[in-house]
């Protein structure tokens, strides 16, 4: 069942017992706005993402040189391109997350609904936080040492610039496992925070 079709499914479903909500209808509609919101968002991103890899491959093809008909690609080609490929990953990666996660959120928060969609965008803002930080320490502005005396491309740029990828990939992944391991305790105590208020003002 898609996302849509749960949140009309608890909008028809809820509060059944007594007449219907004068709102109803409205409500519908807005489930369906927000619905194609999110859709029309997510083919902007993706299309940023695949403008950003296409950009940099085609830079990296325009710009490398051959001697001898083989192609003796610069070192600095091969870093813009990695840096491409990660802020596409970033613009990619996040929205994939978010459209999944905000249905555990609402679950995880269902007795703060407001706290949950505060808390998906805060940790949206440490996503690409993170994902800013990582891409600006690990960007090389001149060849370090270790790759060589050569300007060209050489296996150990490759495979520090394979490094950097999965680097991104695992932190991330980590995060994201902490995230869903941390959130049901906050959720809790979130819940148990509102109850022991009210009994307090009651």
């Amino acid at each position: 069942m898609s996302e849509l079709e749960e949140r009309l499914r608890r909008t028809l479903t809820s509060d059944t017992s007594g007449r219907p909500s004068p709102d109803l209808f409205a409500r519908v509609r807005e489930s369906i706005d927000d619905d194609r919101t999110r859709r029309r968002r997510r083919a902007r991103y993706l299309a940023v993402a695949t403008a950003a890899v296409l950009v940099a491959a085609a830079t990296v093809l325009t710009l490398t040189p051959y001697e001898n008909g083989r192609p003796a690609m610069p070192w600095w080609t091969l870093e813009l391109f990695t840096t491409g490929v990660l802020v596409a990953i970033a613009l990619w990666l996040g929205p994939f997350i978010k459209r999944f996660g905000r249905a555990y959120a609402a679950d995880v928060f269902h007795d703060n609904p407001l706290t949950g969609k505060s808390y998906i965008v805060l940790t949206d803002i440490v996503y690409y936080l993170i994902f800013t930080a990582y891409i600006m320490f690990t960007v090389n502005f001149e060849p370090p040492v270790e790759w060589g005396l050569s300007l060209n491309v050489s296996a150990d740029q490759l495979e520090d610039e394979v490094a950097r990828v999965g680097g991104i990939l695992l932190i991330i992944g980590a995060l994201h496992g902490v995230n869903i391991v941390l959130m049901p305790v906050l959720g809790r105590l979130f819940s148990l925070n509102r109850k022991l208020s009210g009994s307090h003002e009651g």
